[in-house]
């Protein structure tokens, strides 16, 4: 039986992924007697790459989703490429040679899958180049991941790094300015130069960042706060800071 890492469901992150990688595809297995609007540029799809598709009954279906919402539309996939902090220095020469900014985001200790996938999301709408998040203490890519991502987990990397701070630091030799939110800052978001090479460093809800990823930041900023709520999902957040980022660049 197929691993859920090397499973896609539904059909946004399904279409996406096959649009995207169809060489990645192994097998697609589909609901019975579906065969609408939303289902049939799949099944052409897969026809055009010469995927196998079968058809099976929803209990089926059911099992091999362990309980996800699959839509009747389940992939079997090869992994992706793993990106780890060797690929950092790639990432950020490959966009100045294309005359770019680098724009990063990097996740310190977000857990939940939901918002991991919301933040990819986020970073592609936005422009983001890689997402960076330490490999212990943090969410994966999963399929939850990729569901509520609709695609944006296989267009943004995803690096995985041993020391989250010691990467920063790397960024930082390379010209990329570090901004972090958090709640003590002084700065307000909207008070703050957000152009040029940067990164953008966001903590998990309730904890913020870590003592040394908040130390090793060039500078804090905050999102003004006119409610009795404290904080924002991280994934709000981020939709927010990284849209000022995207805001400042045009004008």
């Amino acid at each position: 039986m197929a691993k859920q890492d090397d499973l896609v469901f539904g059909i946004h992150s399904v279409s996406a992924l096959m649009e995207i990688a169809p060489e990645r595809f192994v097998e697609l297995w589909l609901l019975k007697g579906r065969e609408d609007d939303r289902i049939l540029p799949i099944i052409n799809l897969a026809g055009k790459y010469g995927i196998s598709v079968q058809f099976m009954h929803r209990k089926a279906l059911d099992d091999k989703s362990a309980g996800e919402q699959h839509q009747g539309v389940i992939a079997k996939v090869k992994p992706g490429k793993a990106f780890t902090e060797n690929d950092l220095s790639d990432i950020v020469e490959q966009t100045l040679a294309k005359n770019e900014q680098p724009f990063l985001l990097i996740l310190d200790g977000v857990t939940d899958p939901h918002n991991l996938g919301a933040c990819l999301r986020n970073a592609d709408a936005a422009g983001v180049q890689a997402i960076i998040v330490p490999k212990d203490n943090a969410a994966k890519i999963t399929p939850t991941v990729r569901k509520v991502a609709v695609g944006a987990a296989e267009t943004i990397p995803l690096v995985q790094v041993t020391n989250l701070a010691r990467s920063m630091k790397a960024l930082q030799e390379m010209g990329v300015w570090i901004i972090g939110t958090a709640g003590e800052a002084t700065q307000s978001l909207y008070d703050c130069k957000l152009k040029g090479p940067m990164a953008l460093v966001m903590g998990a809800e309730g904890k913020g960042m870590r003592r040394l990823t908040r130390e090793t930041c060039d500078e804090l900023i905050k999102l003004p706060m006119a409610g009795s709520v404290s904080s924002l999902n991280v994934s709000v957040a981020s939709g927010i800071c990284l849209f000022e980022i995207v805001r400042q660049r045009l004008v």
